[in-house]
């Protein structure tokens, strides 16, 4: 409860319109002039905290408030905006549905030819599969004559550098053994 509030209402009611409590004055005597300086007193012998807290419950009550006034105009403007928003998005809709729709219809139209299309396609991948098989093969048959044209040159050369070997070491070597020139390089003579 807030005490500094309550002591303004009971002054407001006694003495700043007395008409709510005429019944004490002819009953009880209440003076309205002493009860508003009874509670001026009350309210000056009140701890400073009491009137501090009191201020701020004031100030806290102001600022809900304020902040409820706020809030209703930021909820106002947001359900303006969520309405715009939502207008902009029904008229979006409808045009892609209009656009899909009109797709649809294209789609439809093309099929025969996408059928048509697909069976060329098919066919086309079997001739150039075909053809790709052709083609392996005969790169095949051609890398293995190369390779054996290669074999037949090789055997030859070896042969040669047999035959030459044979004959430099011949039954009477007597010849000397020459170093190897590269040999001759490492050793550095």
């Amino acid at each position: 409860m807030d005490t500094m509030r309550l002591l303004d209402d009971l002054h407001a009611m006694v003495v700043t319109d007395p008409r709510h409590v005429a019944w004490l004055r002819v009953s009880f005597g209440v003076n309205p002039d002493e009860v508003g300086m009874m509670i001026s007193k009350i309210k000056a012998s009140l701890p400073m905290e009491v009137k501090q807290a009191a201020n701020t419950v004031r100030e806290s009550e102001r600022i809900v408030d304020t902040a409820r006034e706020d809030a209703g105009l930021v909820v106002d403007n947001a359900r303006r905006e969520g309405d715009r928003i939502l207008g902009e998005a029904r008229d979006e809709a409808e045009k892609i549905i209009e656009a899909a729709r009109a797709q649809q219809a294209r789609m439809i139209a093309e099929s025969e030819i996408l059928k048509l299309a697909k069976a060329q396609s098919e066919e086309v991948r079997g001739s150039a599969d075909r053809e790709a098989l052709q083609m392996r093969r005969g790169a095949e048959t051609y890398a293995m004559d190369v390779l054996s044209q290669l074999e037949n040159v090789v055997g030859k050369v070896m042969t040669a550098i047999e035959r030459g070997k044979n004959e430099i070491e011949g039954p009477n070597s007597d010849r000397a053994i020459v170093p190897n020139p590269r040999e001759r390089t490492r050793n550095g003579g």
